[in-house]
């Protein structure tokens, strides 16, 4: 009986550790696996290299400039500086970074997702209206205004966007929980990609005119 009793505890501890296994979350789009590995351009992977721990200084975790202001003349009104592994090496394999977000005047951080981190934003400077939108099918949106000291979470994945509604340049710093956590800006990826959707795809997607359709293509 007890043989038997400790069998099927080692079984359900068993089934249970592998429901519960799963693949870590990637830190690239995608990584296409190798059928021969003698491939000489295999140079990506799901990471980084990682530096002779003997070689390592105290720089390799620091990182400077973030003080300094952007400039934000641009068709949106806003600047994204981000620091992450691609510029900060010292964030491999900690799963976070953070970014530097600079407003002009009524600019925005458009709509956008990060496919692999949840993202923290807080205000240093002026006021931002932010907000995210649920998935599928409730697509329910939440908004709120910000002032300076004020903090607001976009759940990973989601889209979501910041707006300056004020007068003066506003100023945001956002913590992300990957040390690379992608950004896909919605109107960018839909009607800039390269190559171009089909039209006819997005003119039925979007309920627009054909017309229409291609000139926003043309726009990004």
């Amino acid at each position: 009986m007890t043989k038997a009793y400790l069998l099927t505890v080692a079984l359900f501890a068993l089934a249970f550790s592998l429901a519960s296994a799963s693949d870590p979350s990637p830190l690239q789009d995608f990584c296409v696996a190798l059928k021969d590995y003698s491939d000489k351009s295999a140079v990506f992977v799901n990471g980084k290299f990682c530096k002779d721990p003997k070689l390592v200084t105290a720089d390799d975790f620091y990182f400077c400039g973030l003080n300094i202001p952007r400039n934000t003349y641009n068709k949106v009104g806003s600047n994204v500086t981000n620091v992450n592994v691609d510029t900060f090496p010292g964030l491999n394999t900690l799963g976070i970074s953070l970014a530097r977000i600079d407003f002009a005047p009524y600019g925005q951080n458009p709509p956008h997702t990060h496919p692999r981190g949840t993202e923290i934003l807080v205000v240093l400077e002026g006021t931002l209206f932010v907000g995210f939108v649920t998935s599928n099918t409730d697509n329910r949106l939440f908004t709120k205004t910000l002032n300076k000291g004020d903090v607001f979470v976009f759940p990973v994945g989601l889209i979501h966007f910041q707006v300056n509604v004020g007068k003066t340049n506003a100023i945001a710093i956002s913590g992300l929980s990957s040390q690379n956590a992608g950004a896909i800006t919605i109107a960018n990826a839909v009607f800039g990609s390269n190559p171009p959707i089909n039209p006819d795809v997005l003119t039925k997607a979007f309920q627009l005119d054909k017309k229409v359709v291609k000139y926003l293509q043309k726009e990004f």
